[in-house]
This record gives C-alpha cells, sequence and structure tokens, in this order.
C-alpha cells in the first residue's frame, strides 16, 4: 500500500467520503457497474425485466416453455442470419434441410448451428470464455474458411473477409489489439460482475463486433455471445427471449449504427448501445409472446 494514499478509515475522514470513496473503488473493480449507471441504463434494464417477466408469466409459457424455446431459437437464427446478410423468410428456414448449397444457406446454416452451440457452452463461458469463443468460431466457421483460420483469433496482417460490420465504427483493429481487449475481455467475464445481465450482455456484443476477432462470421459470433450472458446470467434462463429478433427488427443500418455508438467509446455512444440491446431483448420478449398467443389459439 502506498504510505502517502489516504486512509478512508483515517478518523478526520466524514463517512460521506468513506461511502464515496468505497463506491469509487467499486466501481473501478467492476467497471460493468460504472456502465450501468450511464444515463437511460437503468430504465433499459427495467424495461427488459418487465418484458421478460411478462413473457414468462404467460399461461403458455408455464406449460409448454420447450416449444417456446425452439421456436425462439429458430426466429434468433434466422434474425442473426438476416443481419449477416442472409434475410430468408422464416418458413424457408424451417423448410430447408440443406444449408450448404450456397453463400446464404451456409449463413443460415451456421447461425443455426450456433444457437444450438450456444446452450451447450452455458457451463463452460464462466471458467473459460475464450475457448467458448474459439468454438464458437470453429462451428460457424468450419468449412467456410481454411482451416487454419479456424477457430482463432487473427494473425498479424490477416484482414477480416466478411463485411457484415462494415461501417459499424472504425476499420477492425490490429492483431495486437485484438488480442490484449480479448485478454482483458476474457478477464472482464472470470471476475463477474454485479451489473445487470444485459449490461454485460451488451458489453460483450460490442466488444467482439468491434474487434472483429477472427477472420470471418464475427457477427453471428458476437450474438451468439450476447445469447449466452443473457441465459447464462439469469435474465432469460430458459432460452425464450431471442434478442437476435429485435436486433435484425432494427435493420442492419440501424444495427451498425447502435454498434458505431459502442466503438466511439463515448458515455452517450455505450449507452445508446445498451439501450439498443434492451430493445432487441424486448422485441424478442414481445416475439414469443405472439408465439404463445398463437399456441393458445390453436390449442383453444
Amino acid at each position: 500500500m502506498n504510505a502517502d494514499a489516504p486512509n478512508p478509515d483515517a478518523p478526520n475522514v466524514s463517512g460521506a467520503e468513506r461511502a464515496e470513496r468505497a463506491d469509487r473503488a467499486d466501481r473501478e473493480a467492476d467497471p460493468l457497474v460504472t456502465l450501468a449507471a450511464l444515463p437511460g441504463v437503468a430504465e433499459a434494464v427495467d424495461a427488459v425485466r418487465t418484458a421478460v417477466d411478462g413473457l414468462y408469466g404467460h399461461r403458455v409459457m408455464r406449460r409448454r416453455s420447450p416449444e417456446i424455446a425452439a421456436e425462439a431459437a429458430l426466429r434468433g437464427a434466422r434474425g442473426s442470419a438476416a443481419l449477416a446478410g442472409a434475410d430468408w423468410a422464416l418458413e424457408e428456414v424451417r423448410r430447408r434441410g440443406d444449408f450448404g448449397a450456397d453463400p446464404e444457406a451456409r449463413t443460415v446454416g451456421a447461425a443455426l448451428r450456433l444457437t444450438a452451440e450456444a446452450g451447450q457452452s452455458l457451463a463452460v463461458w464462466p471458467a473459460s470464455p475464450l475457448r467458448v469463443l474459439a468454438r464458437l468460431h470453429l462451428v460457424a466457421a468450419g468449412g467456410a474458411v481454411r482451416d487454419d483460420a479456424v477457430g482463432r483469433p487473427r494473425l498479424p496482417g490477416e484482414p477480416v473477409v466478411d463485411d457484415e460490420l462494415d461501417g459499424a465504427g472504425r476499420p477492425a483493429p490490429d492483431a495486437a489489439e485484438v488480442a490484449a481487449r480479448l485478454d482483458a475481455l476474457g478477464r472482464l467475464v472470470l471476475g463477474g460482475s454485479a451489473a445487470p445481465a444485459l449490461v454485460t450482455a451488451a458489453v460483450v456484443h460490442g466488444e467482439l463486433a468491434a474487434l472483429r476477432p477472427f477472420v470471418s462470421h464475427n457477427g453471428l459470433v458476437a450474438r451468439a455471445a450476447e445469447r449466452i450472458v443473457l441465459v447464462g446470467g439469469g435474465l432469460d434462463p430458459k432460452s425464450v427471449t431471442p434478442a437476435e429478433v429485435g436486433h435484425a427488427e432494427a435493420g442492419r443500418a440501424g444495427y451498425r449504427a447502435a454498434l458505431a455508438g459502442y466503438t466511439s467509446g463515448t458515455r452517450d455512444g455505450v449507452a445508446g448501445w445498451i439501450a439498443h440491446c434492451g430493445r432487441a431483448v424486448e422485441l424478442g420478449a414481445r416475439e414469443s409472446v405472439a408465439v404463445c398467443e398463437a399456441l393458445q389459439r390453436g390449442a383453444a
């Protein structure tokens, strides 16, 4: 300890000052808590909680949650693929069995595989998030890019070969910055946070989209990681709230604009991105409520 540092327990330090110093120390130890305090974020968190609680309280949800989860997975994958440039109708995704025929079909197939993999990664994520990210990329990109580029971050001089996230802020950072920021993100996840799951999920999604750490499929991987945090963080434990649907409803331009706010690093930009992610979760909950209502009408 620095002998010159102020001692918060010194007799001449007021209770209010002690509390302020303790609060500052907590924020420094848990930076996501600082983001949770940004203007508008608390309101976004409350709105998401209300929307998710409303879905979980639906009478059909209470009786048929596995069906709702399966439909949410399908719709979430369709939404993520749409943002990656394969904007297929839901019934086409449901009908198709071959997802290797052309680039769009491969994108839809990758989104479907990632949705399934996200559910299998929940137990591993808290202890080894970078391992999960490598696995997600392997699942998404296997067979689509050269084997030695799959499941690992980009090497120096290695470009990003897909352009889904072009226009979402600054160009993809170089390999050294990717390595440093991925390590920081991993430590952030390992350390845990008192911040709401929405905030953590938005930061994980935003960091991965900003870094574009892999040679391809970065948007798909970022959205799958967001799903893992929302489910594993307890906001949506039954995985019935497909945020990807909400991101897709904003359209590619709206999604990239919100990401550009995050990559700007400004308080308003980051808060706007978290609010955007909150709205995406709300829309995902609304989508699943509509599925519940449809099932209820069918059962009546």
